[in-house]
C-alpha cells in the first residue's frame, strides 16, 4: 500500500462533513482535487469506502473503520511533530478549549498573547451552546471550558476572568426609554427574544423571571447571540443580551439599553476544568499564563463594561 498521510486528512474531513464540497472549503481545496485525493485512496483497497446514492456521498462500514485508524495515525504524527519541537526547546502540542457562544467576544483577547509567544501551538476551540461546553469537558474533550454559569454536576476548579453584565435591549428606534415599574409590570406585556435551550443567557433569564415571578412574554426563540442581535436590531421584540455582545451596536447606535428595575444580571465569565484533569504542558503553560495576565487583558481590553452602571 502507498496512500499518503494527506490522503488520510481529506478522506477524514470528507468523512467528517459527510460531502466532498463542505470538505473542499475546510481544505482550502478545489472539488475536483478533493475527489482526486480520494480516488487515490480508494486504488489502495479493493473494499469500497464510500458510495454515491443520488448525489449524497454514504461512508461504508469499512470506511468508518479506515476513518478510526486514520485518525490515530495523524494524532501520533502530530505528536512527533509536537515532541520534535519540545525537544528544541519549543513549547508545542494543542490547547482544546469550549466556549459557550457568547464567549466568543471574550477568548480570543485572553488567548491572542499567548499564542503569539507560543507558535508551535495548535489551538482548537469549539463555540457553542452552554449544555453541549460542558458535555464536551464531562467527556474530557478539552482542556478548558469558557462558561458565565457553573455546571452543578462536575467537580471543577476555575479562573474568574470578568463579570458579565446583561441588560434588557431593544431597538434604538423602538420608543421605550426608561422603565421605572416594577420588573414584573414591564415584563407582562414586552414581547422577549429567548435564546435557545441549553444557552447559558437563557439558564440567566430564566433564573431572574423564576425568582420574580415573572411569567415572560415570548415571542421568538432563537439558536446564537448573533441572531438575538439582529432580530433585536430589526425591531422584533426585546432581550436581555450581554453587554460584551453588543458593543458595537450601542456604539452605532443600532441597539439601546432600557434602564428596568433588577438588572443587569450580572454573572462572571470563568475559565474552568475538570480538577482530576491530567493537564498537557500546554495546558498547564496557558493557565500560568492566564493568573499571571487576566487583570491586564481585561483593562486593556473590558474597562470599558465599567461605564455601563449596575
Amino acid at each position: 500500500m502507498n496512500f499518503t498521510l494527506h490522503q488520510l486528512k481529506v478522506f477524514m474531513i470528507v468523512v467528517e462533513n459527510a460531502s466532498v464540497t463542505k470538505a473542499s472549503e475546510e481544505l482550502h481545496m478545489t472539488q475536483p482535487a478533493v475527489s482526486i485525493q480520494l480516488k487515490n485512496l480508494q486504488a489502495q483497497f479493493d473494499i469500497a469506502l464510500t458510495e454515491v446514492v443520488g448525489r449524497k456521498i454514504y461512508i461504508t462500514d469499512f470506511g468508518h473503520e479506515l476513518y478510526r485508524i486514520a485518525n490515530k495515525i495523524l494524532k501520533e504524527v502530530a505528536s512527533i511533530n509536537y515532541q520534535t519541537q519540545n525537544f528544541r526547546g519549543m513549547l508545542s502540542g494543542r490547547l482544546k478549549i469550549s466556549v459557550a457562544s457568547t464567549g466568543k467576544y471574550v477568548m480570543p483577547y485572553y488567548l491572542k498573547d499567548f499564542l503569539q509567544s507560543n507558535p508551535n501551538i495548535d489551538l482548537l476551540m469549539d463555540v457553542t451552546n452552554k449544555t453541549k461546553v460542558i458535555k464536551s469537558l464531562e467527556h474530557n474533550e478539552v482542556d478548558f471550558s469558557l462558561v458565565s454559569v457553573l455546571p452543578d454536576t462536575l467537580d471543577i476548579d476555575q479562573e474568574i476572568l470578568l463579570p458579565n453584565k446583561l441588560f434588557l435591549t431593544g431597538a434604538s428606534n423602538s420608543g421605550i426609554e426608561i422603565l421605572k415599574q416594577s420588573s414584573k409590570a414591564v415584563f407582562d406585556n414586552l414581547p422577549l427574544i429567548y435564546r435557545e435551550e441549553g444557552s447559558g443567557t437563557r439558564v440567566t433569564m430564566q433564573r431572574y423571571f423564576q425568582k420574580a415571578n415573572i411569567v415572560p412574554n415570548v415571542k421568538l426563540e432563537l439558536t446564537s447571540s448573533e441572531a438575538v442581535k439582529q432580530a433585536v436590531m430589526a425591531g422584533l421584540g426585546f432581550s436581555i443580551q450581554s453587554i460584551l455582545s453588543i458593543k458595537n451596536e450601542l456604539r452605532l447606535k443600532e441597539i439601546k439599553i432600557i434602564p428596568v428595575k433588577g438588572l443587569p444580571l450580572v454573572e462572571n465569565w470563568r475559565l474552568i476544568w475538570l480538577k482530576q484533569k491530567k493537564m498537557s504542558e500546554v495546558a498547564k503553560a496557558f493557565l500560568i499564563f492566564i493568573k499571571q495576565n487576566k487583570e491586564s487583558v481585561y483593562k486593556k481590553n473590558f474597562a470599558w463594561i465599567e461605564d455601563y452602571a449596575e
